[in-house]
């Protein structure tokens, strides 16, 4: 496995860069924007395919570089189910699992920094964000924070790992890289509460400083959402998909992955292309080039032979870019994903 651990000096965050091997698919945690020439230098250097960019939580002291790397890589944002960001790729709750090719994160829901504070655990470490920190824990004062829900995460549930479990937080402001599960438990002054309230009071007592770049960083890193074309002719509407719905010409394309069409259910008749696959898919001898030119033959003009879909309308949007890019044209996306259709009162199967 391939394991970077990145820090930007300026906010004092750790960013954390894994792939299975040389050449593969690879994810990001919790990038920075003004680093990511740094990370899209190192993933040339390696090889390695951006696949997935993760936040732990909404960061209020830098902006997230989530956008950006989705931008110019046309990877898939991953947040946790609780993030008031507008609009993610993805996103993941407590008992679910991260992959790309080689690696695999289980989801952990761990409030009490955030309400959206999220930790993401291997099986030799666990990514911990700001819940808990080397000798120390997030604060739990600022975007709903809650010390006895940090307290439950911490006890509860990152103590409850083994002990040799290495811990990588989001920050360190004292120049340590890494700890253990173990050392945590022994050494952190944060985890020798007594209790709930002991802990808590702890908490109140601390009355730090806002970080210095909260009302600039908290609404940036809230508005991730991707333009999704809304009123171009490849961008419909649910109302406008629901009406090419069951016609023979006019392929529904679902990108999510399994697991989200397990929860969700799937638009009926829908053929499943994962978005991590799509390159290999429009190529010139993929599934959705055939797909495609078997359709033309009977598409109305003007109408689209692929129409993509996924849970938000974002990896539907990119994909309609990298279809467009590769010379099929008759494509379009569903604006806002499964989450419109269904608000919208369109149809679902179990996938």
């Amino acid at each position: 496995m391939i394991f970077r651990q990145l820090f930007d000096p300026a906010s004092s965050t750790y960013t954390y860069l894994l792939a299975g091997g040389p050449g593969g698919e690879a994810l990001l945690i919790d990038p920075v924007l003004e680093r990511v020439d740094l990370y899209l230098r190192l993933l040339r250097e390696l090889e390695l395919r951006l696949v997935k960019a993760v936040d732990t939580h909404i960061h209020a002291d830098h902006r997230t570089g989530l956008g950006a790397l989705r931008d110019l890589t046309r990877c898939v944002t991953v947040m946790g189910e609780r993030s008031g960001a507008d609009v993610v790729s993805m996103r993941v709750r407590d008992g679910d699992a991260i992959e790309v090719e080689g690696v695999r994160l289980g989801v952990l829901y761990t409030p009490g920094h955030s309400e959206c504070s999220y930790s993401f655990v291997m099986a030799d470490r666990v990514f911990t964000g700001d819940t808990l920190l080397i000798r120390g824990s997030g604060r739990t004062d600022l975007q709903g924070g809650d010390p006895y829900a940090a307290y439950a995460s911490l006890f509860g549930t990152l103590l409850q790992l083994p002990d040799e479990t290495l811990v990588f937080p989001a920050h360190d402001y004292k120049g340590e890289t890494s700890s253990t599960i173990g050392e945590e438990r022994a050494h952190n002054p944060r985890l020798q509460a007594r209790d709930a309230e002991a802990f808590a009071e702890q908490m109140r007592a601390l009355k730090l400083a806002d970080p210095a770049l909260m009302d600039v960083a908290v609404p940036f890193n809230r508005r991730l959402a991707a333009d999704q074309g809304a009123g171009a002719a490849w961008a419909l509407a649910p109302a406008e998909a629901l009406a090419l719905l069951g016609r023979a010409d006019v392929l529904f394309v679902d990108l999510r992955e399994a697991s989200e069409r397990t929860r969700a259910g799937e638009i009926p008749g829908s053929l499943h292309a994962a978005y991590g696959d799509l390159d290999a898919l429009l190529s010139s001898h993929g599934l959705l080039r055939h797909a495609a030119c078997a359709a033309a033959r009977d598409t109305a003009p003007g109408a689209p032979r692929l129409l993509f879909y996924c849970a938000f309308g974002e990896r539907s949007a990119l994909a309609v870019a990298a279809a467009r890019e590769r010379g099929l044209g008759a494509v379009a996306h569903l604006v806002g994903g499964i989450e419109a259709w269904q608000r919208a009162g369109g149809p679902l199967a179990p996938a």
